[in-house]
């Protein structure tokens, strides 16, 4: 049977590509390196590393087994950072992911989580792409839009993402400000710079309003309530968001086909330990204070 131990230093060494580097890792003495090396080559009857003076450089074997390994590596972090979830105690890393457009928000109840529960370590993950829960990348995921449909997730409802129209005081002091919904002629806007953008607010404003009045693009929610701000156009922004910013003026308020419901997603596997559970309960009541 093979050994783990010389297969995990074969792994630090194709990493690292030195002998010394490996067995700093694994703290190890060197020379037990150099052994676990040898006797896997043996054991397999390839080589796996070519020897030069700077160091080892893998061969196409070894870099099959560097890829496999990391990948086995990877999937045991994730199980371990999944089984660390599941004690009783609200302690430890708490991670949560969304979309940057919803951190304002997500920040305030995270901060105030930690108030309640020091213990915890908050890791508050933002990107557009989805975070895999079932490999431990996160512990609760706030989505937006369509339901997700992952299997193996526990999603619940959560609420709407109410989306105003707005603009900076300095773009109404130049341009005037709309009178309402159908008083938009003549304006431009800040919008992301895919007009195909799933969002249902960019779909409304594909179908409504010409591409050439979007005079300022960009794919950040962050950059465009600052263009917004610096009276670059007319933007939708999140009304809990928006609120607290005094030189954001709502000009229209928030439509139905505007907004997007919002999603809790945990995995089944994390969604009654104690951390996840209080976490939900307390996000659930700050949601319904705002």
């Amino acid at each position: 049977m093979t050994n783990w131990d010389e297969i995990r230093t074969a792994y630090h060494v194709a990493r690292l590509g030195t002998v010394s580097g490996a067995a700093e890792a694994l703290g190890v003495h060197h020379a037990t390196v150099i052994r676990h090396i040898d006797a896997l080559e043996k054991r397999l009857g390839v080589k796996l590393f070519q020897r030069h003076p700077r160091g080892y450089t893998p061969t196409e074997e070894g870099e099959e087994l560097r890829r496999v390994a990391q990948a086995t590596d990877d999937q045991f972090q994730q199980l371990s950072g999944r089984i660390r979830g599941r004690g009783s105690e609200v302690t430890g890393e708490l991670v949560v992911t969304s979309l940057v457009s919803l951190a304002p928000f997500l920040v305030r109840a995270l901060a105030g989580f930690q108030r309640e529960h020091p213990e915890v370590i908050v890791r508050y993950l933002t990107d557009d792409r989805l975070f895999r829960l079932e490999y431990g990348e996160a512990h609760v995921a706030l989505r937006a839009g369509a339901v997700p449909q992952e299997p193996d997730n526990v999603v619940q409802p959560f609420a709407q993402m109410r989306i105003g129209l707005y603009a900076g005081t300095s773009y109404i002091d130049r341009h005037g400000r709309p009178a309402a919904l159908d008083d938009l002629d003549g304006h431009v806007f800040v919008a992301h710079d895919n007009p195909d953008n799933r969002a249902p607010h960019q779909k409304w404003l594909k179908d409504n309003i010409p591409f050439d009045r979007i005079r300022f693009r960009c794919t950040d929610s962050r950059v465009m309530q600052r263009a917004v701000l610096e009276g670059a156009g007319l933007g939708f922004l999140p009304e809990t968001e928006a609120a607290h910013n005094p030189d954001l003026v709502q000009v229209v308020p928030p439509q139905d086909d505007w907004c997007a419901p919002m999603w809790l997603v945990t995995h089944v596997d994390l969604h009654r330990t104690a951390k996840v559970q209080a976490f939900l309960n307390y996000l659930k009541a700050f949601a319904e204070e705002l």
